[in-house]
């Protein structure tokens, strides 16, 4: 199973956009118990410390990942988010405290046997989809639980989960993953990912545990590790790396923006 925990080592989604949207929005991500860090990304927060003056509209850049999440004041009414190719925007309330748990590319396919593609692009209602861990959710979380409380209850019930789990693991879909993770979404899909599986099988494989084809996946794992690196304006400019892999830097333009929100330079702003 070594190729799972390599998932963790090799690939840190990240989500800046709040950063630099409103002065009394917080959102904050907090790592899992260990022994579920091969699994979940991190639990989040996110929540005003006052009344907004106006309704809040939160943009989610692309991350390869799938989420749950819900409002914390109405934890009866939860969502899991599928893999999105492109950034999504919610419009919130002027006042909101949204919890969430991140799993890691492949994992929330794997631990409720949920095909990916089914949720991709799109939230659904979780109890539609693991009516469980919704009813979970609905009878143990509320407004008045601290960030401490909230990582216990999401590790004793995911322990819980994971010790009745049989992973399926087809090592050379895991080596594919790899390869595109350490080549930083960088590489030919067509001729990059020859690890003794056919093309068909790598398609059907990367739709179910991903949500979409391999080539959209290398795109977002080549957009997140630019977000990783924070250029500037001017090494953007400078540093062709940050092109490596596309057409041209209209195309990089574009394709940013599409998974974004804003263009690079309006993103990293300096």
């Amino acid at each position: 199973m070594r190729e799972l925990a390599d998932i963790r080592q090799l690939y840190k989604p990240i989500q800046p956009t709040v950063k630099q949207s409103a002065k009394h929005v917080n959102y904050v991500e907090f790592l899992p118990d260990l022994r579920l860090q091969n699994y979940i990304y991190c639990y989040w927060q996110l929540q005003t410390s006052q009344t907004l003056d106006e309704p809040f509209h939160y943009r989610v850049v692309a991350d390869g990942c799938i989420d749950i999440f819900f409002e914390l004041t109405d934890p009866a009414d939860s969502y899991v988010m599928g893999f999105c190719k492109k950034y999504t925007e919610f419009p919130l309330e002027n006042t909101f405290n949204y919890v969430g748990v991140r799993f890691l590319p492949t994992m929330f396919p794997q631990l409720f046997r949920i095909n990916a593609a089914e949720l991709s692009n799109r939230y659904e209602q979780l109890e539609l989809v693991i009516p469980e861990t919704a009813k979970f959710i609905s009878a143990h979380f509320d407004s008045n639980l601290s960030a401490p409380a909230i990582k216990s209850l999401f590790d004793d019930y995911f322990i819980d989960f994971l010790a009745n789990v049989r992973l399926d693991h087809d090592n050379r879909f895991y080596n594919a993953l790899s390869l595109i993770l350490k080549n930083f979404g960088v590489i030919n899909v067509e001729t990059d990912l020859d690890t003794g599986i056919s093309p068909r099988q790598l398609r059907r494989l990367f739709s179910y545990y991903i949500g979409d084809s391999a080539k959209t996946f290398s795109k977002v794992v080549r957009f997140q590790n630019i977000l990783r690196a924070k250029p500037s304006q001017q090494s953007l400019r400078e540093n062709k790396l940050f092109f490596d892999g596309y057409y041209d830097q209209a195309h990089f333009i574009k394709e940013f923006k599409n998974l974004y929100g804003v263009t690079p330079g309006k993103a990293f702003g300096r």
